[in-house]
């Protein structure tokens, strides 16, 4: 209950079951917390004095570096950041560990320089913060680009934008190679079309060409016989007059 009510940022509730954890249990891991809430609460003293507790000592070194980073952010609520740096200047800040607390330590060691005006010694120690974050849970890596003066922005955002403009384009691309291909058709269609009107002409040229060379044919033919029917009235005209002629 303690935790979900810290984590919901409900200090006050986190604060009172913190409590009755450490009477009840003798745990005095919830220190850290503990002293948090008083911070988020306002309280910056009572953080400071959770931070000087008797069994300190006795903590494990995970708690003792939150308890360490909270001490610092109280002196910061106090106007302190000078002795928020000094006590942020401790071994561990150098250490090689992969403990979750590291990045936090660097974090607010960076945090607090940059506070002071000390932008090239935190911008530092952002980057060493965020070397060693690997889940970039404390946004040390885009604390270091602001202070580069560069603009960090979500890579998913970036992914998605480019993602849309991409397949826009590519649709557009798709529609409009469509349009020249259907145009392409069109063209060919009408030179098919072309074709078979000239193929059709040419047709047509022939059949009145060939009708043509029938009626001259047949022209030619009815000439001739014709002749043949004049030749045949002569022949046959004179051969009577002759046959008359004759007998007579």
């Amino acid at each position: 209950m303690a935790i979900t009510a810290y984590l919901a940022e409900h200090y006050d509730e986190a604060l009172t079951e913190f409590r009755a954890v450490r009477r009840m249990t003798g745990n005095h891991e919830v220190l850290a917390m503990m002293a948090d809430c008083e911070r988020a609460l306002g309280r910056p003293d009572k953080a400071l004095a959770l931070t000087k507790d008797k069994h300190v000592h006795d903590l494990s070194e995970p708690t003792q570096m939150e308890l360490l980073i909270v001490a610092a952010g109280a002196r910061r609520d106090k106007g302190q950041t000078a002795a928020a740096i000094q006590m942020l200047e401790v071994p561990e800040l150098t250490k090689r560990t992969r403990a979750d607390w590291l990045p936090r330590l660097r974090y607010a060691y960076a945090d607090a320089l940059a506070e002071a005006g000390r932008t090239d010694d935190a911008l530092v120690w952002f980057h060493r913060a965020a070397g060693v974050d690997g889940d970039g849970l404390t946004g040390a890596a885009e604390r270091a680009a602001e202070l580069e003066g560069l603009e960090f922005t979500d890579l998913d955002e970036d992914d998605t934008v480019l993602d849309d403009e991409y397949f826009e384009d590519e649709t557009t691309d798709t529609d409009d190679t469509a349009d020249v291909i259907d145009a392409a058709d069109a063209a060919d269609a009408a030179d098919v079309a072309v074709a078979e009107v000239d193929d059709a002409a040419d047709v047509d040229d022939a059949d009145a060409d060939e009708t043509a060379d029938v009626i001259d044919a047949v022209d030619a033919v009815d000439a001739v016989d014709a002749d043949v029917d004049d030749a045949a009235g002569v022949d046959g005209a004179g051969g009577v007059g002759e046959d008359v002629g004759s007998d007579g």
